[in-house]
This record gives C-alpha cells, sequence and structure tokens, in this order.
C-alpha cells in the first residue's frame, strides 16, 4: 500500500484536490468502487472528469445493498456520463460473512476486491480504488485489510482528504451527494452475533424505506431478532416522538414482523453497534 503523504502544505481542500488529480493522472487507468456514498461518488467523479474511459466505475448490488439507492445512483452515472458496470457482490453466500462477527466487513470486501481485481485484470486496468478517506483511518475497519490484501489505492486517503473536504469539493462541483447523510450497508443494522440473511436485509431495507416516507433524513433501523431499535437524528427525535407517529411506526414495524417496537432515546450516532465490541471481545 502506498504511504499517506503528510505534508503540512496539503492542508486546504483544493491542494488537496489537486494532489488527488496528480495521483489519478499517475495511474493512468483505474477501476473504482462506487457505492454511490459521498466518498465513492466524489471519487468515481473525479476519475471520470480526470481520465474519462480510462475510468471504469462499478458498483456491486446484493440484499445489502439499500433499494433507494439503485436509483440515486443510476441517476447519478447517467448526471454525469459515467463509464459505469453494475455487478453482482455474493458475500452471503459465505457462512463466515452470515455469522456476523465483528470481523464481517473484511468478508464483505474480500468479496468486492476479487471481483474489482478479476475486471481490472481482465480489462487492463492498472489500478482499483476505495473511496476510504482520512477520517476512516481511527475508525473499526476490518475491510482495511482486504485492501491491502489485494493491493487497493485509496487516493482520498493519500492525498489526505477528510470527509469534510470531500463534502466541500463535492459541494463545489455541484455533485448532489455533497450533504448526502452516511450509508453503509444495510448488514451493519445488524448487531455482532445476529446472523444475516437475505430474508432479514429485506425486512430492514423495507424498514427504511418506510420511514423515508415519512420525511426521516437520517436515521437506522437496528435489527433485534423480535426487537427493532429506531435510531433518529437529534433533530428528528421530536417528530418520531410524536404520539401518532409513534403508533404509526408501531403499527408499520410490527406488521414487518417485529414483536417489540422501540425508539432509541440516545439517537443516531455512526456505529452505535461498535459500542458493544468490548463486551463481544470479553465473551468470545
Amino acid at each position: 500500500m502506498p504511504r499517506v503523504e503528510t505534508t503540512a502544505t496539503l492542508t486546504d481542500a483544493s491542494l488537496k484536490e489537486e494532489r488527488l488529480a496528480e495521483i489519478l493522472k499517475e495511474l493512468n487507468s483505474v477501476v473504482v468502487g462506487f457505492s454511490g456514498g459521498v466518498d465513492s461518488a466524489y471519487l468515481a467523479y473525479t476519475s471520470n472528469r480526470i481520465l474519462g474511459k480510462k475510468a471504469l466505475c462499478v458498483t456491486a448490488i446484493s440484499p445489502s445493498y439499500p433499494t433507494f439507492q439503485k436509483k440515486e445512483t443510476a441517476d447519478f452515472v447517467d448526471r454525469y456520463q459515467l463509464n459505469h458496470l453494475i455487478v453482482e457482490s455474493e458475500e452471503l453466500d459465505n457462512p463466515e460473512y452470515r455469522e456476523n462477527s465483528p470481523s464481517r466487513c473484511y468478508f464483505c470486501k474480500t468479496e468486492l476486491f476479487a471481483k474489482l481485481q478479476a475486471l481490472a485484470l481482465e480489462r487492463g486496468y492498472r489500478a482499483v480504488l476505495d473511496g476510504t478517506n482520512l477520517d476512516d483511518v481511527g475508525d473499526f475497519r476490518p475491510g482495511r485489510r482486504a485492501a491491502q490484501e489485494y493491493s487497493v489505492r485509496s487516493p482520498l486517503l493519500e492525498a489526505q482528504m477528510t470527509k469534510l473536504d470531500i463534502r466541500e469539493l463535492s459541494r463545489r462541483a455541484g455533485l448532489p451527494t455533497w450533504d448526502k447523510p452516511a450509508l453503509p450497508c444495510l448488514s451493519s443494522r445488524f448487531p455482532y452475533g445476529t446472523s444475516i440473511s437475505a430474508e432479514k436485509l429485506s425486512v430492514v431495507d423495507r424498514g427504511e424505506e418506510l420511514l423515508r416516507r415519512f420525511g426521516f433524513r437520517v436515521f437506522r433501523v437496528r435489527f433485534h431478532e423480535e426487537l427493532v431499535r429506531l435510531e433518529f437524528a437529534p433533530e428528528e427525535l421530536p417528530k418520531a416522538l410524536n404520539l401518532t407517529m409513534v403508533e404509526i411506526l408501531r403499527k408499520e414495524f410490527k406488521a414487518l414482523g417485529f414483536k417489540y417496537v422501540t425508539i432509541d432515546l440516545e439517537g443516531y450516532r455512526s456505529g452505535s453497534l461498535n459500542e458493544v465490541l468490548p463486551l463481544y471481545k470479553n465473551h468470545s
């Protein structure tokens, strides 16, 4: 893996964007893992702008990919005329993935990067890229090991871009993703140790589609077998806790098969299921 630059001059987002352009030009031709989130959308857009058809943007579809995201990704591809390919990701075929240990993302990324690397070799692209940024380094990211094993490049990280840099540069470019909430795959809604299946993922997907239709923007449907725990951004909690909305949510989520419907009073926080990691390790 290339070393991340540490020069103090890479502080302004524009300078970082110039460094990103240099990296992409040096690579010459790339396969970009494009999920449609803030980071991968900016990387796909910039790779397309710099390299044109020498950048192949690939979206991996599986039951863990949210339904609404498919349309948003297709709209982005059409709007910016990306050189784009959809592949089927088969991580659910792996029992180690379905067991949902804290290493789940490693098995998912191994499946993804194996497919992207095969595409790059088959079509003559020189590198596979992902959207890892500087803020990701301090987080719990088992998928980074898979990236290292498949020699995946992370040019946003190499250019020292933070999430704020990427949002700001996306805003300047007019990308519709610039203020998009973070959206990891649907498997992240399951506590470690709770097995994952296509059927359970479909329930979570339908639950989040429901919340989206009610006008909520930042939320998570956390799957705890018979119990569902709904997380809402602090500013959206008053709407969720309105007695009329509470009754609607109770009925709708019970119709999805849950016996108990709860609203987390701490509200949404990224990676809330990682809060139990020390406990999980102590009992593993």
